[in-house]
């Protein structure tokens, strides 16, 4: 089952990609990419994602099935994903890893993979010259109009306002 309400997934919107050109996302994506890559953790804005969250397992760390999970997201979350894939990817029931996924990271799976693109869209805002658009579709929001209503949701402000607000930042911060 495809994710839906909050972070549907990229499939249908191939032709839009194909306006814009590969070399400027690839590189922009790769850029961010590496910037986000050792934190895996670091949900800042709105909605925290919950660390200590491992309820049934006090001072234990992540089960190997969950690491398995995030990293699987965060490496195809520009594509689609569905629960299903994600438990298949982890080698576990669908109903067994959605019940273990919000244990261990304290938000459902749907959720989570919408705060991981909206993070990969953050920094994409602050740090390259695309369009909201192209950055919408790269980071794997299916319509502008659905990335818009995550993106207020997560940040408070609309995508166009965060960059602004973050351009203003660089200014202000790099006089």
């Amino acid at each position: 089952m495809p994710v839906s309400a909050g972070s549907p997934s990229v499939g249908n919107h191939a032709a839009n990609l194909a306006t814009i050109s590969p070399d400027k996302i690839g590189s922009a994506i790769a850029k961010e990419r590496r910037a986000t890559a050792p934190a895996l953790d670091s949900f800042s804005l709105g909605e925290p994602m919950k660390k200590k969250s491992f309820r049934h397992q006090d001072n234990a760390a992540e089960p190997v099935r969950i690491w398995k999970a995030r990293n699987f997201i965060h490496a195809h979350s520009a594509e689609e994903l569905s629960l299903g894939k994600v438990a298949r990817a982890a080698n576990t029931s669908t109903n067994y890893f959605s019940e273990k996924f919000k244990e261990a990271t304290g938000t459902n799976f749907v959720k989570y993979v919408a705060r991981t693109r909206f993070e990969k869209a953050q920094a994409l805002l602050r740090n390259a010259d695309l369009r909201v658009s192209e950055i919408a579709f790269a980071v794997g929001f299916q319509s502008l109009s659905q990335f818009n209503r995550v993106f207020k949701k997560f940040a408070g402000k609309s995508p166009t306002e965060y960059r602004a607000a973050a351009r203003r930042r660089n200014k202000n911060g790099s006089s």
